[in-house]
C-alpha cells in the first residue's frame, strides 16, 4: 500500500517537507495541500490575520512542482465544512477556476478533495479530467450515501468511524469496483468516533479567520475530546476510535490501494509517515496520531509493543456495543505505560 500524505510548512529550522518526501517517495501516491486563504479542514496554510505570506505561497509553489516531477500526484484540499456567504456564489466558482488554472502553470492538479457539493459540480463542468473526492468530512459510509453524490464525486475517503467494519469496507468497494469509483481510507485519525461536536467543530475551523478577529469567551475549548478525556475514567475510549496501527495496515491491502496519513498539522511528519511505510512502530501510538492528546495523557503513554495478538481480529469483528464490554479497557490496562 502507498500513502496519501499531507503538505505543512515547516519553521526555518525544520527539514524541508520535500526531503521527507524524497526519502520516503516508493511509498507515497499523494501529497494534498491547502490553497492560500481559501478555508479547508485546517488552518489556513499561508495567511494570517489578513497578512499573506508570498514567500512562503513560493515555497508551496516550488514543492508542488518538485513532487509533480517525482511522479506524484497532486491533490488540492477545498473541502472547508463551510464558505458561508461565498458558498453557491459565481464569484467562488471563478476563484476555484482561477486557483485550478493558476496551478496548471506550476504543477497541474490531478484530484481535489472537498465536502462542498457545489465545489464538486463546478470542478465537473470546467475540469472533467480532475479526480473529484468526498472528503472524509462528509461522513460518508454506507452506499446510498455514495449512490446519492456519485453525479459529482470519483472517489470517497470513507467515514472513519468504519475504519474497523471489515463487512462494510468489502461492501463498499464492491460497490465502488463496479461504479468504476474509487475508494479510501484515512488510517491516523485521533479524532473521538462519531463525535457529536465534529460538524460545530468543523464550522469553526472553516471560520476560523473570522473568529480569531473578534473577542471571544473564554475558558470554552470546542473540541469535545479534550474535555471528554479530562476524567481519566474515559481513557478506555481512545481505544474504540478510528485509527489503525502501522502494524495492521496490511490488513487493508485489498481494499485500499492508497491509504491517506493526517500530516498536515502534525508535529512530526517524519515519524508518522516512517511509521506507516515501516508497517510497524515503537513508541506511543498517541505520537502518530493527528490531533494528537500527549498533554491530557502525560505523563502516561500508550505502549504500541503491548498491544495483545488478538487485538486486530477483536476489534474488527466485535459489534462495537462498547457500553457492554470491556475488552478495551483490560487492553488499556496492558498498554498505557508510565513514563
Amino acid at each position: 500500500m502507498k500513502f496519501s500524505i499531507g503538505y505543512q510548512l515547516p519553521d526555518p529550522d525544520e527539514e524541508p517537507f520535500s526531503e521527507i518526501v524524497s526519502e520516503f517517495r516508493e511509498h507515497i501516491a499523494e501529497v494534498y495541500f491547502p490553497w492560500l486563504a481559501v478555508p479547508s479542514g485546517r488552518s489556513p496554510l499561508t495567511t494570517r490575520d489578513g497578512f499573506v505570506d508570498w514567500a512562503e505561497q513560493a515555497r508551496l509553489e516550488s514543492d508542488l512542482a518538485v513532487f509533480k516531477k517525482m511522479g506524484l500526484k497532486l491533490n488540492l484540499l477545498l473541502n472547508g465544512n463551510c464558505y458561508g456567504a461565498a458558498s453557491l456564489s459565481r464569484q467562488f466558482e471563478h476563484l476555484i477556476i482561477s486557483i485550478i488554472e493558476r496551478l496548471a502553470e506550476v504543477a497541474a492538479v490531478d484530484i481535489v478533495t472537498t465536502s462542498s457539493l457545489m465545489v464538486a459540480r463546478a470542478l465537473k463542468r470546467h475540469f472533467p479530467k480532475v479526480h473529484v473526492r468526498a472528503s472524509v468530512n462528509m461522513r460518508i459510509g454506507t452506499i446510498k450515501g455514495m449512490e446519492y453524490v456519485s453525479e459529482y464525486f470519483d472517489g470517497y475517503c470513507m467515514q472513519r468511524e468504519y475504519n474497523r467494519d471489515l463487512k462494510r469496507i468489502d461492501e463498499l468497494c464492491r460497490w465502488t469496483r463496479r461504479h468504476g469509483k474509487e475508494l479510501q481510507i484515512l488510517f491516523n485519525s485521533g479524532c473521538l468516533n462519531f463525535c457529536s461536536g465534529q460538524v460545530f467543530h468543523d464550522n469553526l475551523v472553516a471560520h476560523e479567520a473570522e473568529i480569531s478577529g473578534v473577542v471571544n469567551v473564554k475558558d470554552f475549548n470546542p473540541s469535545v475530546c479534550w474535555s471528554y478525556y479530562a476524567d481519566k475514567a474515559h481513557w478506555a475510549t481512545f481505544l474504540q476510535n478510528s485509527w489503525v496501527r502501522p502494524e495492521d495496515v496490511g490488513h487493508y491491502e485489498a481494499w485500499f490501494p492508497v491509504g491517506k496519513l493526517a500530516t498536515r498539522m502534525h508535529g512530526n511528519p517524519r515519524k508518522v509517515i516512517q511509521a506507516y511505510s515501516a508497517g510497524r512502530f515503537y513508541g506511543n501510538l498517541i505520537d502518530l496520531l493527528e490531533p494528537g492528546h500527549n498533554p491530557i495523557f502525560s505523563p502516561f503513554f500508550i505502549d504500541n509493543t503491548a498491544f495483545p495478538p488478538d487485538w486486530f481480529e477483536k476489534t474488527t469483528s466485535c459489534d462495537k456495543k462498547c457500553e457492554n464490554c470491556s475488552y478495551c479497557a483490560n487492553v488499556l490496562k496492558l498498554v498505557l505505560k508510565s513514563a
